[in-house]
């Protein structure tokens, strides 16, 4: 079986652990969690990194840090995770839907400004797929309006605009190191702060609404409860499997890269006879090879091929049912304008296997598998 996804598991996790198990404490704040916010800090150039449960909750945290409240907007697109929105919602707001780009797969940014009303309190774009938004445009319409920019960069871990670490660009950027993932903790996630003047609270945000970080540094004789918060930190065990990987970075994005590029390679080949579209990178964007997808013709043509990589025992698999067209999208949010590009291209897009343990021996067997397919 050639799986879609696996967990990356490089052969130092274990050592690490049990390091951690020899610590004083297990639970966040220790040595795994600050050699990994210094390692991400050191590699992206963010003003403050912290390490967080889930990217569920390093958007969570990039919510209560931004001060969304009830009766807030949010502008983000449809073609995106539930937790995108859930952090809003959770919050209050209400989510804008705007439509998105066919050829990056990421919001539009020439469809942004015309969905800010007087309750807008920030832009939320997706990089999907580990490529850029035009994070130049979006950048400019918040500083004209006024409004917070958090990048959920859930998948955009090493990938750049421009020369520039995603999750760096905005006020806040949000990484993911979920099993499926590029590096994985298991659950885990990065909260970047890249306004200086926003690290304390969200030091405070994160220690469960109290102080507990001025202590630990001998800055207050006691710690309390000063603001709201909650319970973000990951412990050592998550951390320090973690920083077992973040070491070994460039081993694994070589091999992602390589395997990204062969598929690349063969499917333009597909591409020029019509069979089906390949994934596009802009010239200024660098990607991180966490996803390789193709496009096909229709929904059903989608299927009939998932259904035929199966059979061969390859998983291959489609990625949103756009937000805005399920029953919490409807309830939490609205789409604002047309919506040309978000279902019709989500309806044709197919992610194929790509993870570490993948093999020479499995990746040209996909690829003679899609062409097999286009052959019949």
């Amino acid at each position: 079986m050639i799986r879609l996804s696996e967990h990356l598991l490089l052969g130092t996790e274990q050592q690490y652990i049990a390091d951690a198990l020899s610590q004083d404490h297990i639970a966040g704040g220790g040595k795994y969690f600050r050699l990994c916010n210094a390692f991400l800090e050191r590699e992206t150039g963010a003003a403050c990194v912290r390490m967080t449960t889930s990217g569920t909750d390093a958007l969570e945290a990039a919510a209560l840090l931004c001060g969304v409240q009830p009766g807030d907007e949010v502008i983000m697109p449809s073609f995106t995770f539930t937790s995108t929105a859930n952090a809003f919602v959770l919050r209050g707001a209400k989510i804008v839907f705007v439509d998105i780009r066919p050829d990056t797969m990421n919001i539009d940014e020439t469809k942004i400004e015309d969905a800010i009303t007087g309750k807008t309190k920030a832009i939320v774009p997706v990089h999907y797929a580990g490529v850029a938004c035009e994070m130049d445009e979006i950048c400019a319409i918040a500083k004209r309006h006024g409004l917070f920019l958090i990048e959920d960069a859930a998948q955009g871990m090493f990938a750049r605009y421009k020369g520039r670490s995603l999750g760096t660009i905005g006020d806040v950027g949000c990484y993911s190191f979920h099993e499926t993932k590029n590096f994985t903790m298991g659950e885990g996630g990065a909260l970047l702060v890249n306004d200086p003047s926003m690290r304390e609270r969200a030091d405070v945000i994160c220690e469960k609404g109290t102080n507990r970080s001025e202590f630990t540094r001998g800055l207050v004789e006691k710690y309390g409860w000063t603001d709201v918060g909650s319970s973000f930190l990951p412990s050592e065990l998550n951390t320090a499997y973690l920083f077992s990987q973040l070491e070994q970075a460039d081993r694994v994005r070589e091999k992602r890269n390589r395997i990204w590029n062969k598929y690349d390679r063969a499917m333009r080949e597909l591409e020029k006879n019509g069979a089906l579209e390949t994934m596009r990178v802009p010239p200024h964007c660098e990607h991180n090879a966490h996803i390789y997808y193709i496009k096909v013709a229709s929904a059903q043509k989608r299927a009939e091929l998932t259904r035929y990589l199966a059979e061969r025992q390859i998983v291959a698999a489609f990625h949103y049912v756009p937000l805005h067209s399920a029953p919490a999208g409807r309830l939490y949010g609205r789409f604002h304008g047309e919506d040309v590009y978000t279902t019709r291209e989500s309806d044709r897009l197919l992610r194929l296997p790509l993870h570490f343990n993948l093999t020479e021996t499995d990746t040209d067997a996909v690829i003679d598998a899609v062409r097999g397919f286009f052959k019949t």
